[in-house]
Formats: structure tokens, sequence, C-alpha cells
């Protein structure tokens, strides 16, 4: 359930790759508790703002605040405090499930690890394959481990890149529930998303972007705007801002 405090505040940012401009004075707040959607066609500048939320890239100008940290000034604290699902499911090849986990849990500094560790291959049912290593796991499977590696210190806010693009639908209806009952309980998420007939059944709050410029934002009602669902709102959008 969304407050009024903001946990991100993205003021004026603009990131340039040489003489491409993949963002143009994007600005944003999110709230705590929003379980924030963000769209846009291949290439809109979707990842490259996630990648400067979460502290991996800078932007070129503008200013970014995660949970009250300066992301450009502490990129690192940023990194520690959240938790981020990548684009690219990419868990390190040659660890079993089980050493990642532990390996994600000890770097997190959790007291508890072995138990976390044992809840989500529980949740995602891998425990038959904690001993595999990661390279010889399927595409959904390595998307379940970094989901789990992601939430397995309990974090306030989540960044999550196509969480749901490799999971098949048994897993998807649980990742959702699992993450609405996260935001239920006051968790922020960030979500980047083309499957948008699951994002509208859980955000709350969304932004379009193309051409690295947003060209909506605001409630999910607000950016329907009379349309019967997201997705047709979304090509609307883009096709009249080509």
């Amino acid at each position: 359930m969304a407050s009024n405090m903001a946990v991100v505040r993205v003021e004026s940012v603009t990131k340039r790759f040489k003489n491409v401009t993949a963002l143009d004075q994007v600005s944003l707040e999110i709230e705590l508790g929003d379980f924030f959607g963000f769209f846009g066609p291949n290439g809109a500048g979707k990842t490259t703002l996630l990648k400067i939320l979460t502290g991996q890239i800078r932007p070129t100008s503008g200013t970014v605040d995660v949970l009250g940290i300066d992301v450009v000034k502490e990129p690192l604290k940023v990194k520690q405090a959240v938790g981020i699902v990548p684009e690219v499911e990419s868990p390190p090849s040659y660890l079993t499930s089980y050493e990642y986990l532990f390996f994600v849990s000890k770097v997190r500094g959790l007291q508890d690890g072995d138990r976390r560790i044992k809840w989500w291959l529980e949740f995602f049912d891998l425990e038959d394959m904690k001993g595999s290593l990661c390279k010889d796991l399927s595409k959904g499977n390595r998307q379940k481990l970094m989901i789990a590696s992601a939430m397995i210190h309990g974090p306030s806010l989540l960044f999550l890149d196509e969480p749901f693009i490799n999971l098949d639908p048994v897993y998807q209806r649980r990742l959702k529930d699992h993450l609405t009952g996260y935001s239920d309980n006051g968790g922020t998420v960030f979500m980047c998303s083309h499957l948008l007939q699951i994002a509208e059944r859980l955000c709350d709050k969304v932004a379009v972007i193309n051409k690295g410029r947003i060209i909506a934002k605001g409630s999910l009602d607000q950016v329907r705007d009379g349309s019967p669902d997201l997705e047709h709102a979304f090509l609307d959008l883009v096709e009249g801002d080509s």
C-alpha cells in the first residue's frame, strides 16, 4: 500500500552513449509501497534507467536518489540496500544452485542464511537441483535463482527487469502472488516488463517511455485513460508518439 514517502526520486536524468541519447530528461517519483511498472518498446531506455537506479552505470546528467541514498555518489550502498533481478539470468556457471544462494547470503551477512535458502529452494521447487551447476540449469530455473537471490535478504525495495519472462505459467502465478503479498506488506517494486497482462494485475502506478522520454505516467487508471486495458493504452501512446 502506497504512502507519501518517496523512496525513488529521479530528476532530469539524461544518459548518452557517444552520440545516442538513451534517456532524455527523465523525471520520476516512486512512493513507499508502490508497485511501479515501467514500460516501453525495445530500446526505449527501460534497462538503462534501471541500471542507473541500481548504481550499475552513471547518468550523464541529473540526480538520482534511492532510499535516501545519492546513487551517483554511493552506488555500492544502494546495491547493498535493494534487491535486483537483471534482464539476463546469469548466476555464476560453476557454482551449484545451493552454493550460489549460500554465497549471496554470506555477502549479505545473513545470520539465518540456511533457513532462507531452504525456503526459496522449496518455493521454486528447486530442492532436487540444489547440487546442479548453474550452467546446466534451464533458463527458467536460472531465472528462479536470480529472483531468489534478489529477495533472500528481505529488501524493502525491488528492481525487477522482466522477472516473468522465462517462467512457465505455474511459476508466473506463484511469483505474482508472492509479489502481491510483498507489496501489500509495504514493499516497493520497480518493474520493467513486456508482459502487460501480468503487469496490469500487479501495478498501481505506471510510466511509459519511448525513445528515451517519458510519454505518460500516473496511476494505472490515468495511463489507461479510457482504453479497455493497459496493452491498448500502451500501443496508442507509443504509436501516437512515433
